[in-house]
């Protein structure tokens, strides 16, 4: 590295670090290290189906904690099938090794790590009776149930727009260098986690944007961004694109089965960049699950308000102040159900944004 790029180093990772410190006034690396102090045998996991954000920050942690925890084995699994998919590949180019989960297993972990989600929350890995010993998350806790309960450290900040942004400040705290492979592995992460006009990234996630820039391998940063996919996505997108219809500012569509849970919001993210509209609606099958993704840049309004209100008595959901999601368990997931469905949650959407029931146009044809 050269002396230009050294000295931006310093200059970025110094105030990261002081702004780390300064927002949180005592040091959450250290206090997670001294939590799983004596530990040897360390599960880290994430959200059912896991996105980018989840598996960098899981990878990223588990780097660290090798290196600060050398008596412990640290082991990553998660739930949920990634076949197919933007994830998938995300796995493959991070080079992310994977143990199979199994719930039968989880007992002879002494410590378990949940990132990117929290023990209440739907997409939880975790069965009921499973108290993990850390949570490191950065979406709101829905209800008055607290995240920490049970949970020996807890760091949720929703000021952060991607759990990466967090496990980075960690590198920050204890000065633990980043390498270049997990550099580009933790910025696509956290830019994904902040695509679209629906990404609001804080100080921190600045912070760690502007480090990571610096330090990424660019060519695995290259084949991250760009991806190749299979015809089912494209497919997805054709059915997104072609089903869309426009209600005054809202966008809303559905694509019938997907292989992969990812694709509403990517599709959303998508939709959301039409230049008359400032809400997006995109639902989908998955699993016998009827799976919504919502996206907004609308200053007024919480996507993660509106998916609660949305899916109320039918369904749950949460999510983000510009993007949330959700999904509602469908009784025999029939085309009846289904279209039962869409239109109730229709009405309700176009409800709650006060938009008067009126006949959509299509966005194309």
């Amino acid at each position: 590295m050269n002396a230009f790029v050294e000295s931006c180093v310093q200059t970025v990772t110094g105030p990261a670090t002081a702004a780390e410190r300064r927002a949180r006034k005592r040091p959450r690396a250290v206090q997670l290290l001294k939590t799983l102090a004596g530990k040897t045998n360390i599960l880290l996991t994430a959200h059912q189906h896991p996105d980018p954000d989840a598996l960098a920050s899981c990878l990223a942690l588990c780097v660290l904690l090798t290196a600060k925890l050398p008596e412990a084995k640290v082991s990553m699994s998660v739930k949920g099938r990634m076949n197919s998919g933007i994830n998938d590949q995300f796995i493959k180019n991070s080079n992310l090794s994977l143990l199979p989960w199994d719930d039968a297993k989880l007992v002879e972990y002494d410590a378990i790590v949940l990132l990117d989600v929290q023990p209440q929350f739907a997409y939880s890995p975790l069965p009921a009776g499973v108290t993990p010993t850390a949570v490191i998350d950065h979406h709101r806790s829905p209800g008055r149930k607290k995240p920490s309960a049970g949970c020996t450290f807890c760091d949720i900040r929703t000021d952060v727009g991607a759990t990466a942004s967090i496990v980075f400040s960690y590198f920050m705290e204890l000065e633990v260098p980043i390498n270049p492979s997990l550099g580009a592995t933790l910025l696509y992460a956290i830019e994904s986690d902040l695509a679209g006009a629906a990404g609001t990234p804080g100080e921190l996630d600045n912070l760690a944007l502007s480090t990571l820039t610096l330090l990424a391998d660019t060519r695995k940063l290259y084949q991250m961004r760009y991806t190749a996919l299979p015809q089912p996505y494209y497919a997805a997108f054709y059915a997104g694109i072609g089903n869309a219809h426009v209600y005054d500012h809202a966008l809303i569509t559905h694509i019938d089965a997907i292989d992969t849970v990812e694709k509403p919001a990517v599709i959303a993210d998508f939709l959301l960049r039409y230049d008359k509209a400032n809400w997006a609606l995109v639902s989908a099958i998955y699993e016998g699950k009827f799976v919504i993704s919502i996206r907004t840049n609308d200053p007024k309004l919480s996507a993660a308000d509106v998916a609660k209100r949305l899916l109320k008595d039918i369904g749950e959901g949460g999510g983000h102040r510009t993007k949330a999601g959700g999904f509602i368990r469908m009784a025999e997931n029939t085309p009846a159900e289904i279209d039962r469905v869409r239109h109730l949650l229709m009405r309700r959407f176009l409800r709650i944004l006060q938009i008067k029931h009126a006949r959509g146009q299509k966005l194309i044809g």
